[in-house]
């Protein structure tokens, strides 16, 4: 039987692992986490959990393809729970805006804030529908890797305008300074600006729109154990808390890897789901590197840091929805010096995850488990983290007491965080960065990092920093690339799979 050897366990390879496995190969699967997820990993304190990667589901058939690969419904293995509102804005003069499952509902939300915008919402929406149709349905599960593939889309996103950034398309429709925050923070959730990220990233609306946003309860930490059944039922292997250290590669063509602790696990393919820019800087002989990926891995532009802090509190807050997004004094200010300054900023805006509003089991009775999310700059800006983390919970606590949590101070219990550093540290995320490069229109389609990679025959790329791009659905999407191009076995095999 072929051999394939995938090396890292977050979504983007626990996916292409099932798409591999159900194309006849041998699989196993290797990463240096004590838990499969990536950078989905759980952690526990004294009764409390917390999912420390994504949160948000959205187009969940991408997760019940990889059951029914095996003629299994993922029904049988987690539960999806829409959500109901999505995500609560709070702004910092008091307001609210629950942006939800109906459309109906946002609407009048938005007639709130300013009526004239619910008609430019309309059309916003509209003109999100058409790039989702290109930038989704026809272009996500497509390979860019000859560029050729990108010219002959270049009539369709010019068309559709996705030239301009998302900000910019937004506030075409949009003329009320707070909902135009709203509908631009999306990009913020795969890495990128919202003033600089291509509007082709406003598809995530009508996504949103058209399938929900869920919550897979156990949290996204019981997702990856549902995954992770279903590899062990199938026969994948997993090998956990082992480092890669290199591909190896023999005339041009991969003959496996070889891991930290000296073995070499042989294959005829290996999928990377490790950072594309730490694979093409640490793992692969340069001389086996393409010109096009040298000069993404020395120019590429990364995404933000990210500083989650995890507390849980000895009471509840029923007030406080599943997902908070707190928008502090400053936007585009804020994002410029988050993304391209040298130091901390001393305000921030935060991603508030109060899970238990849906599952009761993240928290002891009548406690509540919070995930806080603040975006930072990566480890380009040289920041003491030492000094700075604990600085920055004392100040998110102390801002979350004034508003959205009172009382925090004296019900705050087991706090703890995670910096860029631990990122870097944990993930091998180059400088810290939350999403590998960001999603801007030259790091995007055939200008990101290809599936097929720009080096040795027979390794292939998933994940974060590779075409279609960040995101959950982005991740696995990356992996229905990978199952296009890889054959399956006993079928016509390219010299290219044939081991030497």
């Amino acid at each position: 039987m072929a051999e394939a050897v995938v090396v890292g366990a977050g979504f983007g390879g626990l996916a292409a692992a099932l798409r591999l496995r159900a194309k006849g190969y041998d699989v196993t699967v290797v990463d240096r986490c004590t838990r499969p997820g990536g950078r989905a990993q759980v952690f526990e304190r004294n009764g409390y959990r917390h999912d420390a990667g994504p949160t948000v589901i959205t187009a969940p058939f991408l997760f019940d393809e990889l059951f029914a690969l095996f003629e299994k419904s993922r029904e049988d293995y987690i539960s999806f729970t829409p959500l109901d509102p999505w995500y609560r804005f709070q702004f910092r003069d008091g307001r609210t805006f629950d942006y939800g499952a109906t459309l109906e509902g946002t609407l009048s939300e938005i007639e709130r804030f300013r009526p004239g915008d619910v008609h430019g919402y309309r059309r916003l929406l509209e003109h999100a529908e058409r790039i989702f149709d290109v930038g989704f349905s026809k272009l996500s599960d497509k390979p860019f890797d000859s560029f050729p593939t990108m010219l002959g889309q270049v009539p369709n996103l010019a068309r559709l305008g996705c030239y301009r950034s998302v900000w910019g398309m937004v506030s075409h429709y949009l003329k009320d300074p707070a909902l135009r925050q709203a509908f631009s923070i999306h990009p913020l959730l795969v890495g990128g600006n919202p003033f600089d990220t291509t509007c082709i990233y406003c598809l995530i609306h009508y996504l949103e729109r058209k399938w929900g946003i869920h919550f897979a309860m156990g949290g996204t930490g019981a997702l990856v154990d549902a995954l992770t059944r279903l590899m062990v039922e199938e026969g994948i292997r997993i090998e956990l808390g082992t480092t890669v250290e290199r591909v190896v590669t023999r005339s041009n063509r991969v003959r496996g890897i070889l891991l930290e602790d000296g073995r070499e696990l042989k294959a005829d393919l290996v999928v990377s789901n490790a950072d594309p820019q730490h694979l093409y800087r640490k793992m692969l002989p340069r001389e086996d590197i393409r010109p096009s990926a040298r000069l993404k891995t020395g120019t590429g532009r990364l995404s933000m840091g990210l500083y989650v802090l995890y507390f849980g509190t000895t009471r509840q807050y029923p007030d406080v929805a599943h997902h908070t997004i707190w928008m502090g004094a400053r936007f585009k200010d804020l994002l410029r010096e988050i993304f391209k300054g040298d130091r901390l900023p001393e305000d921030f805006s935060l991603y508030v995850h109060r899970p238990t509003a849906t599952d009761a089991s993240f928290a002891p009775v009548g406690c509540d488990s919070f995930y806080v999310l603040a975006p930072v700059p990566n480890l380009r800006a040289e920041i003491d983290w030492e000094i700075e983390g604990p600085r920055l919970q004392d100040r998110i606590v102390a801002a979350l007491d004034d508003s959205l949590l009172p009382g925090l101070r004296e019900t705050i219990t087991d706090p703890f965080f995670m910096t860029p550093r631990d990122f870097a540290a944990d993930y091998l995320s180059y400088k810290g960065s939350g999403f590998s490069i960001a999603p801007l229109f030259s790091q995007s389609a055939w200008f990101r990092y290809h599936n097929r990679a720009e080096g040795p025959e027979n390794l292939y790329l998933v994940g974060a920093g590779t075409h279609p791009g960040a995101g959950v659905p982005g991740v696995l999407s990356s992996a229905k690339l990978v199952d296009r191009i890889i054959p399956s076995v006993g079928k016509t095999t390219p010299a290219n799979l044939i081991p030497a």
